[in-house]
């Protein structure tokens, strides 16, 4: 573990180009689910096309938040600076789209204990379907990211000592877990009362425990944790990108006739956990590679941004032109570019606005008077505030709503 901590690693551009891709599948997801389409075969075709995309999204966010806060992890770090930029990440965001969304229309229909949940990013723990999706429905996934910041460091410190040999049996213990827990819960839990998931129907509480239950979605992050690790360590396995792409088709086709439980992230995370690394090597061995273009790396900055606005413009948007109404393929496909057009301009806005200013000015803490002069004396070691303690080896920055490739830095912003 001493080169894991002391070298420099360098910058995954290419995972934070991936990363847009992953918050497009969530607005491709929800904007299918309205059924937009007056044609009902391709209204039919779209909706079961991407039927389990948006799960698929999460789930790679969740993964990729643990191999990016190992990936950039240093032992000069401290689990108190740690929290305080995940915090400043995640929360000037959702502050804004909570109140956007509660002014547009959420006041009107949510109730007040749901909006307090919701504020402080505590709805996931809630297991009532009008809780967990309220207000900005996809911040519930925040709240699940909350839990992996808090126990980052204390995981990140039990993995490291894991010997290298035993970490693909470790990865493989997570996916049999993960696999497992849909068959489990099918076996244990009511099947009503039922909802549609969205194509087929599932058990709500089985459909809480799988997807929505942070401590559920805690494997995934683990797994991406153990990934991470396996590629420090040298223990990859030499499969490049492309293969592991077509497997993550193949699954992800295969899912769409899976029950439903089984599809929210039993059928796709071994090609998840995969490609993840297998991209990250990319970089690490700087290879060609289109996934660090410019466009596409912006793209990847404002993901997180645009996983918080779209939902919003759509809601609104359906409300001001009728929930109901359905219009030909090409009006249809017309307000669907509008909707992907106005949903990047205001994520980018909400990214130069808030998000980036925010990190720059709270993401790490202003010295005290004197804390300079101390450090050069040797009483406080250079980089590090004075009233912190023991540093822990815990990352300067990352995470799947973050610029998940990033390299370790106190400000540039890093799920």
């Amino acid at each position: 573990m001493t080169e894991e901590n002391t070298t420099p690693r360098p910058r995954l551009t290419s995972l934070t180009g991936v990363r847009f891709f992953a918050a497009f599948l969530v607005l491709l997801f929800h904007v299918t689910y309205t059924r937009p389409f007056a044609d009902q075969d391709i209204s039919d075709g779209l909706f079961i096309a991407f039927s389990k995309a948006g799960w698929v999204g999460v789930s790679f966010f969740f993964v990729l938040s643990g191999f990016v806060l190992t990936w950039s992890a240093r032992p000069t770090d401290t689990t108190r600076a740690f929290w305080r930029r995940r915090l400043v990440k995640v929360f000037p965001n959702h502050l804004v789209m909570y109140a956007v969304t509660m002014a547009l229309y959420a006041a009107a229909t949510v109730a007040g204990t749901t909006a307090v949940l919701n504020l402080f990013l505590l709805q996931a723990w809630v297991p009532e379907f009008d809780v967990y999706f309220s207000v900005d429905n996809p911040s519930w996934s925040l709240g699940c990211e909350l839990l992996f910041y808090l126990l980052f460091p204390l995981l990140h410190r039990w993995i490291g000592r894991i010997g290298a040999r035993r970490l693909w049996w470790c990865a493989g213990t997570l996916i049999a877990v993960i696999t497992a827990l849909p068959v489990v819960v099918t076996a244990l839990v009511p099947a009503e009362p039922s909802m549609m998931l969205p194509d087929k129907p599932g058990s709500l509480m089985g459909f809480w425990l799988v997807y929505i239950f942070p401590l559920s979605r805690v494997l995934d992050f683990v797994l991406g944790i153990v990934m991470a690790r396996i590629v420090l360590e040298g223990r990859w396995i030499g499969v490049g990108p492309l293969p592991l792409a077509a497997l993550f088709v193949l699954c992800y086709v295969g899912s769409l006739s899976l029950p439903a439980l089984y599809a929210l992230n039993a059928a796709t995370v071994v090609p998840l956990a995969l490609l993840i690394p297998a991209i990250a090597l990319v970089d690490v061995e700087n290879r060609k590679t289109w996934l660090r273009g410019r466009a596409l790396t912006f793209l990847g900055e404002i993901s997180f941004a645009l996983y918080m606005v779209h939902w919003p413009i759509l809601v609104y948007g359906r409300r001001l032109l009728g929930e109901q109404r359905q219009y030909s393929l090409p009006v249809a496909a017309g307000l669907i570019a509008l909707f992907v057009a106005l949903s990047l301009g205001l994520a980018w806005l909400l990214y130069a606005g808030v998000e980036r200013p925010a990190m720059r000015r709270w993401a790490t803490a202003r010295r005290r008077p004197g804390a300079a002069a101390r450090a050069a004396s040797g009483g406080t070691p250079p980089g590090r505030p004075a009233e912190e303690g023991p540093a822990a080896a815990v990352p300067r920055q990352a995470g799947p709503h973050d610029e998940a490739a990033a390299p370790p830095s106190p400000v540039n912003p890093a799920r």
